[in-house]
């Protein structure tokens, strides 16, 4: 990540903590918001085909946009990123237009991209951090959403004597989902400090709470190094979705970045062993395109880039079940 140029922990809005606070105030919270189901995928496959909208982060397109094109594309649901919400809402609109805007696409707010450090070490900044990160599942369940990316912000390792630390900072917010109806799920960075799936495990589990979860992507496990064979070990009906990508064999693993992620298909991945896998592990979430290539975004327009993470997604998923058969 560090090196991509255009990373997750950059994207962070200075003035997101502000706008959020202006937000309580004005009432858009308390609308009635629109209730959308996960219904089964629009294709003829088990798992549902999402979009993360980090893959149309080039085009500079506004959230209104950004749902409108994903939805033309034939998507099941979309990933917005809180920054993209917010930007909205700054210019007079409303986290229940949005939802609105979801339903007429028939688009699931899969998860909502958000970035509060409250797994920081600093006893203050974590407790504006919760504050901040209740407001923004309050905005989530306000469009309809059910979950919230929870990366471990805050900190730059984890400290292996500490992992009951840890698991009391998820507890916390899981606690906050209760309160909003939006579940947080604890996300793998396999350049972050959760780069294990181990790791990431070994929390969830230790929460004892009944919507603990978390969220993966193809990516990120193998920039971590975890294992393939035993990724069916977990219950893959409590994952609710997984970012989608392929990764080059070249560089080599420990070298890659965010920007060197390529469209499904289109790298080493194995997902011929993969999918089945998962599968068989019960998964049946959604599947999120999550990008960060400049190249792509130099030689497509932003239709082009749906169409094609679209039919790539859908041709690796086919072929790979087909092949696990």
């Amino acid at each position: 990540m560090e090196k991509s140029g255009i990373t997750r922990r950059k994207a962070i809005g200075t003035g997101m903590v502000a706008s959020l606070a202006a937000i309580s105030g004005l009432g858009f919270i308390d609308r009635p918001k629109p209730e959308i189901s996960a219904p089964p995928p629009k294709n003829d496959q088990p798992f549902r085909i999402c979009l993360n909208t980090s893959t149309l982060l080039a085009y500079k397109l506004p959230v209104d946009q950004q749902i409108a094109l994903v939805a033309e594309a034939g998507f099941d649901g979309i990933e917005l990123w809180m920054r993209d919400i917010m930007a909205y809402v700054d210019q007079g609109g409303a986290p229940a237009d949005i939802g609105e805007k979801l339903q007429a696409g028939n688009l699931i707010p899969e998860d909502i991209i958000a970035f509060a450090p409250w797994c920081s070490d600093d006893a203050e900044e974590r407790k504006k951090a919760l504050g901040q990160l209740h407001r923004e599942m309050t905005i989530t369940a306000a469009l309809g959403g059910k979950f919230i990316a929870a990366p471990v912000m805050g900190i730059k390792s984890l400290d292996p004597t500490r992992f009951d630390e840890y698991t009391e900072r998820y507890q916390a917010i899981l606690g906050l989902g209760d309160e909003t109806g939006v579940v947080p799920l604890l996300e793998l960075w396999g350049t972050g400090a959760l780069n294990k799936l181990s790791d990431c495990a070994k929390i969830v589990i230790a929460t004892g709470h009944p919507k603990a979860s978390m969220l993966l992507d193809f990516y990120h496990l193998y920039r971590g190094g975890s294992d393939w064979d035993t990724l069916d070990c977990l219950n893959g009906s409590r994952l609710p979705l997984m970012h989608m990508n392929d990764y080059p064999a070249s560089p080599p693993r420990d070298q890659l970045t965010d920007a060197d992620r390529v469209l499904p298909g289109e790298g080493v991945c194995p997902f011929g062993n993969v999918l089945p896998k998962l599968y068989k592990a019960g998964f049946r979430g959604a599947l999120s395109v999550e990008l960060f290539n400049k190249q792509y975004w130099a030689s497509m327009d932003a239709k082009t880039m749906l169409k094609r993470s679209y039919d790539t997604t859908y041709q690796v998923i086919k072929k790979s079940l087909e092949a696990g058969e």
